[in-house]
């Protein structure tokens, strides 16, 4: 099933790509998903324009952070991490891609030249791992998204309190 998100209020509105049918999903607690490495599968993504492209193993139920920072804001960054060694950016993408930081440097937001399109990027909260938007996820092999809450607007005091920084380890 390919699908698309519609940010609404409370929730984000899914929409299957190809007949449009909506679904909702509630933002949950981590309890409701599951992250076992022996569920991984092999997700194929791209920018807009398709000069970026990537593969990344991860769970076909995706936990997804919805992060409420600046930036994030701005450019309704939706993403989930994975450890850097289980993704991998195809062979000429390099090329097409340049990179804005801003404030500490530590996150690099990288983007296609040509499109604009931010496929993935490398999150502050993991420095290690590769933060990848669900929504440039192209393959049929996303069962399920699960949203987290991240309040980037406090930074400092709730990254002391999430184990996000524990979905960039192996």
């Amino acid at each position: 099933m390919k699908i698309m998100f519609v940010s609404c209020n409370d929730h984000v509105c899914v929409l299957c790509r190809s007949c449009l049918c909506p679904m909702k999903i509630m933002f949950v607690s981590c309890n409701d998903h599951m992250t076992s490495s022996e569920n991984l599968v092999s997700h194929a993504g791209s920018c807009h324009c398709g000069n970026v492209k990537f593969t990344v193993l991860a769970p076909s139920i995706l936990e997804v952070w919805n992060c409420n920072c600046s930036i994030c804001t701005k450019k309704q960054n939706l993403h989930f991490i994975v450890p850097r060694s289980r993704f991998t950016l195809h062979p000429d993408s390099e090329e097409h891609l340049t990179t804005y930081t801003f404030n500490s440097g530590q996150a690099k937001h990288t983007f296609c030249k040509t499109c604009g399109v931010q496929s993935f990027y490398t999150p502050r909260s993991n420095t290690d791992g590769v933060g990848v938007m669900p929504h440039c996820i192209d393959s049929d092999t996303v069962t399920k998204v699960v949203y987290r809450k991240f309040d980037g607007q406090n930074w400092e005091q709730f990254i002391e309190t999430s184990d996000i920084r524990s979905r960039s380890k192996e």
